[in-house]
């Protein structure tokens, strides 16, 4: 082996996916991770790289219907698959309801693991659609938040399972409304 073939470019592979309902087909290096095809081939930049060890849970993106994170994901291992990103949860201009109870519940400080956080969250309403508040926290466990306590990321799963589930229990209109709840005070 020469110098010159040691040091060449490693060979491409060709992968297919579908991201967030569209399709998408490149010619990738076999290691490149699919967080990083997706900010850097895709432009889908809300997906975040927050510790390359699979520790904090800021890559979460679903492979086929179930959540993973995408750091420890090839490329390649997503050929023929579908992807859905933070960008591909909401449907028609309308947040989805854990976006959306991010946002009524202040579900977030600086934002930088808020996408992992929601689609964890978002997962876990699929498989508990009304889960108690030590469920949702075992649930998020593979996420970290270094700003929040979660106090206020677990009021807003708890508002998004009320808004799946048509109302319910955990279905309050702002904070103030859940500051009343907990202190154990109504409007009515």
């Amino acid at each position: 082996m020469t110098m010159t073939e040691a040091v060449a470019a490693p060979a491409r592979v060709p992968v297919q996916m579908t991201v967030n309902g569209t399709d998408y087909a490149a010619e990738v290096e076999p290691r490149l991770l699919l967080v990083h095809f997706l900010r850097d081939n895709l432009g889908l930049t809300g997906t975040h790289v927050g510790c390359d060890t699979s520790q904090c849970g800021a890559c979460v993106v679903y492979l086929n219907g179930e959540s993973v994170k995408s750091c420890t994901v090839l490329a390649v291992q997503a050929n023929g698959g579908e992807v859905t990103t933070i960008e591909g949860l909401a449907k028609d201009g309308e947040y989805d309801p854990v976006q959306q109870g991010f946002w009524e519940m202040h579900g977030l400080q600086c934002g930088y693991c808020t996408p992992g956080m929601i689609m964890s969250a978002h997962a876990l309403l699929k498989r508990i659609p009304n889960p108690t508040e030590e469920q949702i926290r075992h649930g998020l466990e593979g996420n970290l938040c270094r700003c929040t306590g979660y106090q206020n990321i677990v009021k807003a799963v708890q508002y998004a399972a009320g808004q799946m589930n048509g109302g319910g229990t955990h279905d309050p209109a702002n904070t103030a409304d859940w500051e009343r709840e907990l202190a154990g005070k109504s409007d009515s």
